[in-house]
């Protein structure tokens, strides 16, 4: 079978995975679009509007990808659902009914165990109890692969889920076409190398790699996705469409293999533990590598939870200098800023980034010499405003020259882990029809 990524992240480009649904030939299209921080604010706007939650490009990506997959009959799978995939579902099916597609969605929840946690255990983090961090406001579990099943079985078009494991969200699909049995931990994790190779998208094709000079990448304005075509052994060749940017090659494939790994002997998922010091990653043609050898030991009888809580409000704030002796104003504004936050009990970070303009001979040219005062700090709300203003009050109230002044605050989720006995988690799964105002559970 032939299985594409066509998202790595939240904010990731669309266009690639148009023209890997269009020319790919896919079984199946992966979608990751989700990561601890990404599910926490998708939890902040539920609390706001108990409709929304779900990611904010849901719609653009289906409206770009549904019609096209429909008609090559690629099953399409992701996690947009973020914290609220049965809002995420009707959306979907709205946009289906739109273009007149007969779709069947299948929703897998059962992540949220906001409920479920103890709030005394200690976090993975600093081993301080997860109540000490602040007001939690989310708490996600890592479904695995067996949360998404059901739903391909079920015959399912569109599957749209919440916290599910990155690679779990491609070694469903994988174990559901080739027959594999979950429990079979070498194929779980022949399957679980190859989705944590291809669950980043364009890092494997260049993207995140490329170091000019040293690691040289071409075409990475029109970067392709991967995809890769597994047998039902679980060896698979890792590839590109041919006209695309980027690459593939035995390093970018090594990368991408130990990206976010921190013990290969034992990668731990909710579905196997996965050892990689035996792969085996060989390049067998153009942008095509071979990739086989991983080894599986059982699944961990916890599932990893992901808590977020109100961690502040970060206020970033800066203002420019210009033209001679620019350094030593853009200083003494930092140091007019600390003096007077200091007062006020609030911690800040400065830092001065600046660039000296080089003429046609190589000389410094100090007119156009500019440095860039940035002033950062974490507190409350109140403390947050009272950054943004003292760097604004140096417009005349210090150094000569001050402009360009930029200021935002934003609220800080802060994110620590735990675990939860798998037995407390429940996945389900609700299927909804293109068309049809009806859903079974």
């Amino acid at each position: 079978m032939r299985i594409g990524s066509g998202a790595g992240f939240a904010g990731d480009r669309i266009g690639p995975a148009v023209e890997l649904a269009e020319r790919g030939g896919l079984d199946d299209l992966v979608l990751e679009c989700l990561a601890e921080r990404t599910i926490a604010a998708g939890q902040l706007r539920r609390m706001r509007d108990p409709q929304h939650g779900y990611d904010p490009l849901l719609g653009r990506r289906l409206e770009a990808l549904l019609p096209i997959t429909a008609a090559q009959g690629t099953r399409v799978i992701t996690n947009m659902g973020a914290a609220n995939p049965l809002a995420a579902g009707q959306v979907a099916r709205g946009i289906a009914g739109e273009h007149g597609l007969a779709l069947r969605i299948g929703v897998v929840t059962g992540d949220d165990v906001l409920e479920d946690i103890d709030l005394d255990a200690p976090a993975l983090e600093d081993g301080r109890p997860i109540a000490e961090h602040g007001e939690v406001i989310s708490a996600n579990a890592y479904l695995g692969a067996d949360a998404i099943v059901p739903a391909l079985v079920s015959g399912a078009d569109l599957i749209i889920t919440g916290r599910v494991a990155d690679p779990s969200l491609f070694l469903a699909p994988l174990a559901q076409r080739l027959g594999w049995e979950l429990d079979d931990w070498q194929l779980a994790a022949r399957g679980t190398m190859i989705g944590h190779l291809l669950e980043c998208a364009g890092q494997i094709t260049g993207g995140y790699f490329a170091d000019p000079g040293r690691k040289d990448v071409s075409g990475l304005a029109r970067l392709g996705f991967p995809f890769a075509d597994v047998r039902a052994d679980g060896s698979a060749e890792i590839s590109k469409l041919a006209g695309t940017g980027g690459l593939v090659n035995r390093s970018t494939v090594r990368e991408q293999l130990l990206y976010e790994v921190t013990d290969p002997s034992a990668y731990v998922t909710p579905d196997v533990q996965l050892g990689l010091r035996q792969a085996s990653v060989r390049e067998i043609g153009p942008d095509r590598v071979a990739v086989e050898g991983a080894v599986g030991r059982p699944r961990p009888d916890q599932l990893k939870v992901s808590v977020g809580y109100h961690a502040g409000f970060r206020s970033e704030a800066e203002i420019s200098y210009v033209g001679p002796n620019a350094l030593a104003r853009a200083r003494l504004a930092g140091e007019i800023v600390a003096q007077r936050l200091q007062g006020a009990g609030i911690d800040v970070r400065l830092d001065v980034v600046g660039s000296i303009g080089i003429d046609e001979q190589g000389i410094d040219d100090l007119r156009n010499h500019e440095c860039r005062l940035r002033v950062a700090a974490l507190g409350d709300r109140a403390q947050a405003d009272d950054v943004c203003h003292e760097v604004e009050a140096l417009y005349t109230n210090g150094p000569a020259g001050g402009g360009g002044v930029r200021t935002s605050v934003t609220e800080v989720i802060g994110i620590v882990s735990t675990f939860i006995p798998r037995e407390a988690v429940t996945p389900r799964l609700t299927l909804l029809e293109s068309g049809d105002t009806h859903a079974s559970a």
